[in-house]
């Protein structure tokens, strides 16, 4: 074979085409020699695409196992070249933690202000009405609504729940005609006590307020009465001890049932006409029977027919209608049986 032959024999020829190529002009071999060309530069071609192929399908298989594992949503490359036993790091996607956004309700200015003002009617219209605010209370959706302020009508004070502070004061306490001692209410409740004293007198017989405000120091000496008569397991299934009693608010009335011959004692309400109409109808007037029969594993008191609680007739609507019968019931809050 000539040199001629072996260099076209180099470049991609079959050897028929080399035999041929010796009786060939200057022009053919010319015209061989590009063909030739033509046809390595397309064989190189035909490789590339094939290795880019092949990379690609790999990185696809890749990134859909990594996506139906949920481990990651993208593939990150380094621009340096890696040796073959380092493996490309794959960097997963960081979980994206929601935070729930602030209650609308208690961020709005109206409800800032109704509460700054401790105004229960305007707090109640600015979360839609007293049963919307109980709702939202009960989802965690009123933080800003406490229910341990003594100065707001449906705080709770039980066993667990003392007052804050400790020896709390009303700012003004009236004593209502209707009563037959000189403890009194807290002034703003008076009015709705008497209200109800006189449906009372209408419809069932006359009743008359026999123990409300007792300050820290009268409940101490209430509460230690009841222990030397009782011991302390009998005092405290019947007095709160200082510091937990609902009388410390001014919003509780212990009422006692009268007649043509006097009045009876608290322990005899229950069993009177006005015991039962008190039962029923007490939460017209914003009053609830705190104690009720049958429910001392919540409230940590044996039954109080005689002991009411003022909680305002819009809950107490709320509150009636919806059959509780405990205020830790009302608001989910957990029962009260023992003190700490």
């Amino acid at each position: 074979m000539s040199g001629a032959s072996t260099r076209l024999a180099r470049r991609g020829l079959r050897p028929a085409q080399v035999g041929q190529t010796e009786d060939m002009s200057l022009a053919q071999r010319v015209a061989v020699r590009r063909r030739a060309v033509r046809l390595r530069r397309t064989r190189r071609v035909a490789l590339i695409a094939l290795a880019a192929g092949a990379v690609l399908t790999a990185e696809i298989s890749l990134i859909s196992q990594l996506v139906s594992r949920g481990e990651a949503a993208a593939v990150v490359r380094e621009a340096a070249p890696q040796s073959a036993a380092t493996p490309e790091p794959i960097i997963p996607v960081p979980k994206i933690v929601q935070v729930p956004a602030a209650d609308p309700t208690c961020e709005s200015t109206e409800t800032g202000a109704a509460l700054t003002a401790k105004d229960p009617a305007a707090v109640f219209e600015a979360f839609g009405g007293a049963a919307a605010l109980r709702e939202a209370i009960l989802a965690g959706a009123a933080p800003c609504v406490p229910l341990d302020d003594p100065a707001l009508p449906w705080v709770v004070v039980n066993k667990k729940r003392p007052l804050e502070p400790i020896d709390f004061r009303p700012a003004e306490i009236r004593v209502p005609p209707s009563s037959i001692v000189q403890g009194g209410l807290r002034a703003e409740v008076v009015d709705s006590f008497e209200r109800l004293a006189a449906a009372v007198a209408e419809e069932a017989g006359r009743i008359a307020l026999f123990s409300g405000f007792r300050s820290h120091g009268t409940q101490v000496s209430t509460y230690n009465a009841q222990v030397g008569a009782r011991g302390r397991q009998g005092a405290d299934a019947l007095s709160a001890r200082p510091g937990f009693s609902e009388h410390q608010l001014g919003l509780a009335a212990d009422v006692v049932a009268c007649g043509p011959a006097g009045c009876g004692t608290i322990y005899q309400l229950g069993d009177t006409a006005q015991g039962r109409w008190l039962a029923d109808n007490a939460w017209r007037f914003g009053w609830i029977v705190r104690y009720e029969h049958g429910h001392t594993e919540t409230t940590g008191y044996d039954p109080e027919p005689w002991h009411l609680r003022y909680i305002g007739p819009e809950l107490a609507e709320v509150y009636h209608k919806g059959g509780h019968h405990t205020l830790e019931d009302f608001f989910g809050l957990p029962p009260a049986p023992d003190y700490d």
